[in-house]
């Protein structure tokens, strides 16, 4: 699964680097971005990039109440047709979750050990998610979202038996494009490509009110 993640670079270095056409809102980086938190979600609206800070667990636009939120922070792609939360929301509510890293807990015999996973260079990584809109009886419309994962590519096998499905700039458009057909949805919902870069990082993180550059401190160079 994925249950943490971070966002450290600011709003401008993302406007730039993703050519975001449209974001209001203001946001704060994070080393620490933990479920029921808000983060930026891209999305493809009447052709323009328009980013809008969404809650991470989704809550569908049928639920009662927000019960649903901690327990849909993830979708498994593999029954992503099946789920009844999910299946209506891929024709035209996809999206993609802005990050530059994510922390996967590795289970060894003396205990977890999170570990920070990134992209080499540093880019954002582009994760496939889906979001919905949901209306409580009181207050303003609450958007949220759910991380799509995937079986590990073999590089990340060893820690984890899942990853987020991370696309490339070409899987990026075609994800948001709303030209694409059922079928072809799933080619793009397959393990990352590309090496990733990660290494063990301190418990420090397990702690969501945690957030600051130690949750990703490298435990093995100390840096």
């Amino acid at each position: 699964m994925c249950g943490r993640k971070t966002l450290t670079k600011g709003k401008l270095e993302i406007l730039e680097e993703l050519a975001i056409d449209e974001w209001e809102e203001d946001f704060d980086p994070s080393f620490n971005i933990a479920p029921t938190q808000k983060s930026p979600i891209l999305r493809n609206i009447q052709n323009k990039r328009v980013v809008n800070m969404m809650n991470w667990g989704l809550i569908p636009s049928w639920s009662k109440d927000s019960k649903f939120a901690a327990k849909m922070i993830n979708a498994r792609s593999e029954t992503l047709f099946e789920k009844p939360s999910f299946k209506r929301l891929i024709p035209r509510q996809r999206c993609i979750v802005i990050s530059d890293g994510y922390f996967e807990w590795q289970k060894t015999s003396t205990g977890k050990i999170p570990h920070y996973i990134h992209s080499k260079d540093h880019s954002l990584m582009q994760m496939a998610g889906l979001w919905d809109m949901w209306k409580p009886h009181e207050g303003p419309p609450l958007l949220s979202y759910t991380v799509i994962t995937t079986t590990p590519s073999d590089q990340l096998s060893h820690i984890h038996h899942r990853m987020p499905v991370i696309l490339t700039e070409k899987n990026v458009i075609n994800w948001l494009g709303n030209a694409i057909q059922s079928n072809e949805i799933a080619d793009l919902l397959k393990p990352y490509p590309h090496d990733l870069d990660y290494y063990p990082v301190s418990t420090f993180v397990n702690y969501a009110a945690n957030n600051s550059p130690e949750c990703i401190k490298d435990l093995d160079h100390g840096n």
